[in-house]
């Protein structure tokens, strides 16, 4: 079946706060989709940004952008004003994003509104706390505790806490407590106005493509709450980090610096986190593009520390064995594979045997000195 639709980040969307949000601008893009015809509606990842506020070095792979959560809403609920909102400097160009203005301001207007909320004793707050037991309060208590180092990544912590001592960490839930339920509101409101933005797209015809990266970030609630996945030394500290080799447009090849998966240890388990977070997002998305495809198949291994890519080199990954455990145990999802990059016979195996459509993009076409597959005329049917 064939479908078209536009990638829009929700950040990018227009907004009277600084940045685009699930406010009314996100419903009248839905109008415009429709009205355009479309049934496709892209996405980037919707995690909470760290320093770089890049959506693919998150904080988190389950939570979601505080920054996405619309204070008109809020004013909507009584737990903020508009003067409130209107008080504080957003930034003086509307095309663009001035991030640290939005993270001055943004949280502190969470605050007053969590504060105002008495958001305890509501009922569909606890069930949802409840529901999401297996990742919410680990990353309530790594924000509350970033917030208490300044910003610092775990890395830096005082050692019970990097080593996630029982004690330590039963002192810091008591200590931060208010903070920890703050970040949990955020959550739940993230929550509450994403599903009914997406019931509104869904009700209009239009599906949700999202995007999982293959790697989590090291200064992120993942890496630390599960070191036990991650390719860490007995100091907590990456072994080998992940990368792409030197190539024609880059002698130095690139350095992302994620940590690597134990696919060993993910594998005895049944792929146990994997397929939590691959529900998570099927839970959040209709559509799932899985960033870095062939990374499932080989990916590239950094010894670490480096001060580029070139010392790397390919190691196997956990290939179809994921992808049929994510089947079985999900069932069948809606996959988009980002095939792009070093496309070796058996990542082409992969793709033919996960039934996945891979991506055409015709900006590459132009780049190959043989016929390219990217261009419109060479398009295979399964594809993007």
């Amino acid at each position: 079946m064939r479908k078209s639709g536009v990638l829009m980040a929700v950040s990018s969307l227009p907004g009277k706060y600084g940045i685009g949000c699930f406010s009314k601008e996100a419903y009248a893009f839905v109008d415009d989709l429709k009205a355009a015809g479309q049934s496709l509606w892209q996405i980037l990842p919707l995690g909470p940004t760290s320093y770089g506020d890049s959506p693919y070095q998150s904080f988190s792979t389950f939570a979601g952008n505080p920054y996405y959560v619309d204070p008109e809403t809020l004013i909507e609920k009584k737990w903020l004003t508009k003067k409130e909102c209107d008080s504080y400097d957003w930034g003086s160009d509307p095309a663009a994003v001035d991030y640290e203005k939005i993270y001055r301001a943004r949280f502190r207007l969470l605050k007053k509104a969590y504060k105002r909320s008495d958001i305890g004793s509501d009922k569909g707050f606890r069930s949802y706390v409840k529901a999401n037991a297996y990742w919410l309060p680990d990353y309530a208590l790594f924000m509350a505790l970033k917030d208490a180092h300044k910003g610092k990544s775990w890395e830096q912590w005082e050692k019970p806490l990097r080593f996630r001592e029982k004690s330590a960490l039963e002192q810091a839930s008591r200590k931060y407590a208010e903070a920890i339920e703050m970040y949990e509101f955020i959550q739940y409101e993230f929550s509450l106005e994403w599903k009914q933005l997406k019931k509104y797209a869904n009700k209009n015809g239009i599906e949700i493509v999202g995007d999982i990266p293959i790697y989590v970030a090291f200064d992120s609630a993942d890496a630390w709450a599960h070191p036990e996945l991650f390719e860490f030394d007995d100091d907590l500290k990456p072994v080998a980090v992940a990368g792409c080799p030197p190539d024609a447009f880059s002698d130095d090849g690139q350095l992302w610096g994620n940590p690597l998966y134990r696919w060993d240890v993910h594998k005895k388990s049944g792929y146990a986190w994997w397929m939590k977070r691959l529900k998570a997002c099927f839970s959040l998305y209709d559509v799932v593009r899985i960033d870095h495809f062939r990374g499932f198949d080989a990916y590239y291994r950094i010894p670490y520390p480096a001060e580029n890519a070139r010392k790397g080199r390919w190691v196997k990954g956990p290939g179809y064995d994921l992808f049929d455990t994510m089947k079985k145990k999900l069932g069948d999802k809606q996959v988009i594979a980002e095939d792009l990059g070093l496309l070796t016979p058996s990542v082409l195996r992969l793709l033919k045997r996960t039934g996945y459509p891979g991506m055409k993009v015709l900006q590459f076409a132009f780049c190959a000195k043989d016929e390219s597959a990217y261009l419109p005329q060479n398009h295979i049917k399964n594809c993007v």
